[in-house]
């Protein structure tokens, strides 16, 4: 029986019309093939980016559902606005997950001398047109409530030096006042701390929880 001999690909045959049309569709295929495959992707990220973004959102809610009540209930006792504390707590504790606040407790920021209730942790201070990295020692509380209670007595009592220093929270008709009244007696070095509080409060309605 005689061998069939094995075709031999014609190179000119590709340039044919018959072959150019086939070329063609091969590519075309190909395309559409990568293009779904990039879409898929896309879709994939976009999906992704989208519960990153929901899962923040959850935390950040179920932060301001767990340190609300103990802010109300400093409102109504005190008159310190429970929005100007949530905000505070929110920009201060980086919505309670900073080191200070996540392990020590301290949502604000409260520096303290006293050796044996008191860590030393890095922290960031806006000094002469810049923000530098510095050294501070932090007040240790036993939970949130108390950091909370301690604030609001901070703001009603003053410092050492200067027990009328926050009076203009405490006597505010508005939040904004409150956070213009915060920044104005130096609570922070940041000179956007008020714009920053206002923000936050108005971003996530926080004056709802204000008596």
């Amino acid at each position: 029986m005689a061998r069939r001999r094995k075709r031999k690909f014609k190179w000119q045959k590709l340039f044919s019309r018959r072959g150019q049309n086939r070329l063609a569709k091969i590519v075309l295929w190909v395309i559409i093939l990568a293009l779904v495959g990039y879409g898929v992707q896309e879709l994939h990220q976009v999906r992704q980016r989208q519960l990153i973004v929901e899962k923040q959102t959850d935390s950040k809610q179920l932060f301001i559902k767990q340190v609300a009540p103990e802010a109300e209930k400093m409102d109504q006792k005190y008159n310190v606005p429970a929005s100007i504390t949530l905000a505070q707590a929110i920009l201060e504790s980086d919505w309670g997950s900073s080191t200070l606040s996540a392990k020590y407790y301290n949502l604000f920021g409260v520096k303290s001398s006293d050796t044996t209730n008191s860590k030393v942790l890095t922290t960031k201070e806006y000094v002469n047109g810049k923000w530098i990295v510095t050294s501070g020692r932090f007040r240790v509380y036993t939970s949130w409530d108390q950091s909370i209670d301690a604030h609001t007595l901070l703001m009603v009592n003053g410092t050492t030096d200067d027990p009328q220093k926050y009076t203009g929270v405490t006597q505010a008709s508005s939040y904004t006042q409150a956070a213009q009244a915060l920044q104005t007696a130096g609570y922070a070095t940041d000179p956007d701390y008020a714009s920053k509080l206002i923000r936050v409060i108005e971003t996530y309605h926080l004056n709802k929880y204000d008596q």
